[in-house]
C-alpha cells in the first residue's frame, strides 16, 4: 500500500426502481463519483462524476428523480464501464492508493460488476468503511447516512445529493474529520 497522504473517495450511483427490478434489467453503475483527500491538508481535488452507460438496463423515472441522471444524459455522455475503469486505474492509480467509500455497497457494486464483465478491478485491497468508521469515532450506536453525518458534524450538503460527483465530495469531509479525531 502506498497511500501515505492520499485517500481515493468513491460514491457509486446505479441503476434503480420503486418496486422489483424490470424483467431482463439488473442494477448497474452509471456515475462513478470520485476525489481525492489529502490527509495531512483535508484539501479535495480531482473531484469528478464518470458517467457510465448502462447495458443490461435503462435509468428509470424513479431513479431519474433520485439521482437526476437521465438515460438521455448517459447516452450522450457516458462511457463504458471498462472505459471508466481504465481511468480509475490511469488517471486516478486506483490500485495503488487506499479508497474510501460511505458503507460497503460501492465495494461490493464494483467487485460485481467487474467480475461480471471480465474486467481487471481498478481499486486497491485497501478500502476504509467511512459509515462504519464515522459511527466508530462519534461513539454512535447505530449507524447514520451520509446526510445524517453531515448534520451532525454541522457541515452543509453540497451539490446534489445521490450524485455521485457530489457525493463523493461530502464523504471525503467526513472521513477528514475521522481522520483529524
Amino acid at each position: 500500500m502506498k497511500t501515505i497522504n492520499t485517500i481515493i473517495i468513491i460514491d457509486l450511483e446505479a441503476t434503480c426502481w420503486n418496486g422489483p427490478v424490470p424483467a431482463g434489467q439488473v442494477s448497474e453503475i452509471i456515475e462513478i463519483g470520485i476525489c481525492l483527500l489529502d490527509t495531512e491538508t483535508g484539501a479535495i481535488s480531482k473531484n469528478q462524476g464518470i458517467l457510465v452507460k448502462p447495458e443490461r438496463s435503462e435509468v428509470s423515472p424513479f431513479c431519474t428523480e433520485l439521482t437526476t441522471i437521465t438515460q438521455e444524459l448517459l447516452d450522450k455522455e457516458g462511457v463504458s464501464f471498462e472505459t471508466a475503469c481504465e481511468m480509475l486505474r490511469t488517471e486516478y492509480r486506483g490500485y495503488e492508493y487506499t479508497w474510501a467509500s460511505y458503507g460497503q455497497y460501492d465495494l461490493n457494486m464494483m467487485k460485481k460488476q467487474c467480475s461480471f464483465r471480465g474486467i481487471e478491478y481498478p481499486l486497491s485491497k485497501n478500502h476504509i468503511n467511512v459509515k462504519e468508521l464515522f459511527a466508530k469515532t462519534k461513539g454512535l450506536r447505530k449507524k447514520v447516512g451520509m446526510k445524517g453525518a453531515l448534520g451532525i458534524l454541522d457541515i452543509p450538503l453540497e451539490g446534489t445529493h445521490h450524485r455521485g460527483v457530489d457525493d463523493a465530495k461530502n464523504i471525503a469531509k467526513i472521513l477528514d474529520w475521522c481522520l483529524k479525531k
